[in-house]
């Protein structure tokens, strides 16, 4: 017996030196509960949905490589999912999380086990519903570290703080989508902006108080930058600081120094902050960007930045924001956005294309005889407005369920325009579940091209399932035969969730080895319900590994 004892020894010992990594990945266990909060922002209080009470919810802590466990148990009255944005899902599509795509949504009483593995990837994510508009305050960081021993490609700070920007409305938001859908109208704008769930002080509300970032003399922070904002593009700013990106979308960059952030919904940003000057405080900025003639939420979210040793009462050192339509601040961000391209991340960009795809990006008016002029705002790509089915999209193709969806998405827009030009094109769309089938392993460019269909307007773009390659942006319409001779196939920043400019396009990469069923969105919560989504069907490999494994026990069903 004692031989047996000591022959198993050695043999886990040997696993441990022959396989270091094997005891270096973990499973992390989280517990989320769905549960209603009553809260009160804004001089005003509602009944608030949140995970395990917070606002936001708690951050998922994990390493490069571990396995994540989260029970989800659902104690509202409200059917929800929760999508884990920016993580890959290698061989786990039935752990995404969006609504109808990928699984039935969890009933109210429910519960369901979401099981993934945070393979090759590291950085600041997010995690959020992906279900209506809950995701308003179902929302909350996803922070994943190195490999233990491994360093950052960057000077270790001395502390790391996580920054949440969102979107806060009086009223129940639910009740606010509910009504636009209805009346065919654009809803409700949100009443406030928040920094780490605190909204500072607001016209008709001078008390509310702002959330502070404390820091010492002389220390380096790392903060991770969330946008979970529904609708708004947002500027970032530290008065007096200048903030030295490092990562975005859970993907290093080469290092630059900007005084500004610019940062879509879904987007994250990594960024080394300073603490060298006097002691004091300094205020902190989160303001809207929009730069097309479309409602927004125009209140700027105060908080500050305050010294250790600061006395009591300071005199704040003020910061200007960028004007609300500052498109040259956005760009001269974007633009310096870099893939970090080293030995050890290198940007594998692919350079010979399988699928050549060009999708329009519009808003448009439908019919709808109970609406109150008669006619609904819709939004499209490739002038398809996306139906959501009553069953899952991933069940119906694993399980071969007929009638449920087509698989036959336009590679084109079907009638050729001016897009970016004045435009008297038919703002009619069609409507279907229309999917695109890819191949495994099969390469994709998608150039997603904006157009001035009732308004141009800045589109976040999120793909599930995959990072792509930012390879090429501009203005106006896109040009196949010049613009992708100014294609960086060399750098191209790496991301999740892309903003495409105002009456202009971007060009993305990716390489499809990820079997399943995967969404490409807009992140603005008010087109996604208008419409602007569609989804890619990744086909099988050969082997197990390149095969969509079978879904777990306890799949929610419809």
């Amino acid at each position: 017996m004692e031989s047996c004892r000591l022959h198993l020894r050695a043999m886990l010992l040997l696993v441990v030196f022959l396989h270091p990594a094997f005891v270096q990945s973990l499973v992390r266990h989280y517990k989320f509960s769905v549960v209603f909060k009553n809260t009160t922002k804004l001089c005003s209080s509602k009944p608030t949905i949140t995970v395990n009470g917070k606002f936001p919810g708690p951050t998922l802590y994990a390493r490069e490589d571990d396995t994540v466990i989260v029970r989800v148990i659902n104690h509202v009255n409200h059917n929800l999912t929760i999508h884990w944005h920016g993580v890959k899902q290698l061989g786990t599509a039935w752990a995404d999380g969006p609504a109808y795509i990928t699984q039935c949504p969890i009933q109210p009483g429910q519960n369901f086990i979401y099981n993934f593995t945070l393979t090759g990837q590291r950085g600041t994510l997010l995690w959020h519903a992906h279900t209506s508009w809950l995701r308003a305050t179902l929302h909350g960081a996803i922070v994943i570290l190195p490999k233990r021993g491994t360093p950052y490609p960057f000077p270790t700070p001395d502390e790391e703080k996580t920054v949440i920007l969102a979107e806060w409305w009086k009223s129940d938001v639910e009740a606010v989508v509910n009504q636009s859908i209805k009346s065919g109208l654009p809803p409700n704008v949100s009443d406030a902006h928040t920094i780490n769930g605190h909204a500072g002080p607001v016209p008709g509300c001078s008390s509310q108080g702002g959330y502070t970032l404390h820091v010492e003399s002389g220390k380096t922070y790392l903060l991770r930058i969330i946008n979970a904002a529904l609708n708004d593009d947002l500027f970032f700013k530290i008065a007096g600081h200048n903030l030295t990106v490092v990562e975005v979308d859970a993907s290093y960059t080469k290092p630059f120094q900007t005084d500004t952030i610019f940062i879509s919904p879904g987007q994250t940003t990594n960024a080394i902050l300073t603490a060298n000057r006097r002691i004091g405080k300094y205020l902190i900025a989160a303001s809207p960007f929009m730069d097309a003639p479309v409602g927004f939420d125009n209140l700027t979210s105060i908080a500050s930045l305050r010294y250790k040793g600061t006395p009591a009462n300071p005199k704040a050192f003020l910061t200007s924001i960028p004007p609300q339509n500052a498109t040259p601040v956005t760009n001269t961000f974007m633009d310096s956005l870099r893939s970090l391209n080293s030995k050890q991340y290198p940007a594998n960009v692919p350079l010979t294309i399988d699928h050549s795809l060009f999708f329009t990006i519009a808003v448009g008016v439908n019919p709808c005889a109970t609406c109150v002029n008669g006619s609904k705002l819709v939004a499209a790509f490739n002038n398809v407005s996306f139906v959501m089915p009553t069953i899952a999209l991933l069940q119906a193709y694993y399980y071969n369920i007929k009638g449920v969806y087509t698989l036959d998405f336009p590679a084109n827009p079907p009638i050729p325009f001016n897009y970016t030009g004045n435009t008297t094109a038919n703002m009619q769309t069609t409507n279907g579940t229309r999917l695109y089938r890819l191949g495994y392993n099969s390469t994709v460019q998608i150039v997603l091209q904006g157009t001035a269909v009732i308004a141009p307007e800045s589109h976040p773009t999120h793909l599930h399932g995959f990072n792509f390659f930012v390879v090429g942006k501009g203005i106006g319409n896109f040009d196949p035969t010049k613009d992708p001779k100014t294609f960086n196939l060399v750098d191209p920043v790496e991301r999740n969730t892309i903003s495409v400019p105002t009456g202009g396009w971007t060009a993305i990469r990716f390489r499809a080895d990820n079997p399943g069923i995967w969404f490409l969105h807009c992140h603005l919560e008010v087109h996604t319900t208008w419409g602007l989504k569609m989804p890619f069907l990744v086909e099988n490999g050969k082997g197990a590994n390149e095969t969509l494994r079978p879904p777990p026990a306890d799949l929610p069903t419809c």
